[in-house]
């Protein structure tokens, strides 16, 4: 897949998915399943919900649906994405991702430059007013991950308190 996107700008692979922090890393998961089709919608809905509640789930699939249409619409050229499960980082993903950094930092300043590659000036502060609200619910969904991965799992049978599981 890499030489097919090597000369397309934005498909340049320019770091590795596992090398990203667990936010970063949902990020790119979800901007790609997001470019999947309505079926990966549905997961992502499913995965705001049980995180979120389904009324912060609402607003921050509101706040995703408003980030991508704009960028949809208003783009300077298509974000060139990677398949879901491809290990690669490609220069799009790792802008957006650098970009919803600065916006959950509150790095005003930073994010609408970085806006700025993807869309034109005049509609990149209401990208970052969206994309503000939305890195803040994908960083409370990557701390609710971690915590139900963290949990051990449930033992299948009764034993005593000094027994091994």
């Amino acid at each position: 897949m890499t030489e097919i996107l090597a000369g397309i700008r934005g498909a340049a692979p320019v770091g590795l998915v596992q090398d990203l922090t667990p936010d970063e890393a949902l990020c790119i998961r979800y901007l790609r399943l997001w470019w999947a089709g309505p079926e990966a919608q549905a997961e992502i809905w499913n995965e705001f919900s049980l995180s979120l509640g389904p009324t912060r789930a609402k607003q921050a699939f509101s706040a995703f649906e408003s980030v991508f249409a704009i960028c949809s619409s208003h783009g300077r050229r298509p974000f060139v994405l990677n398949c879901v499960n491809c290990k690669s980082l490609g220069g799009d993903e790792s802008g957006f991702v650098n970009f919803l950094g600065y916006a959950l930092e509150g790095q005003r300043e930073d994010a609408f430059l970085m806006a700025c590659n993807f869309v034109r000036p005049e509609v990149a502060l209401i990208l970052l007013n969206f994309a503000m609200d939305l890195a803040l619910n994908l960083r409370l969904i990557a701390i609710n991950i971690r915590v139900v991965q963290a949990q051990p799992p449930l033992c299948k049978h009764w034993h005593r308190a000094y027994d091994a599981c």
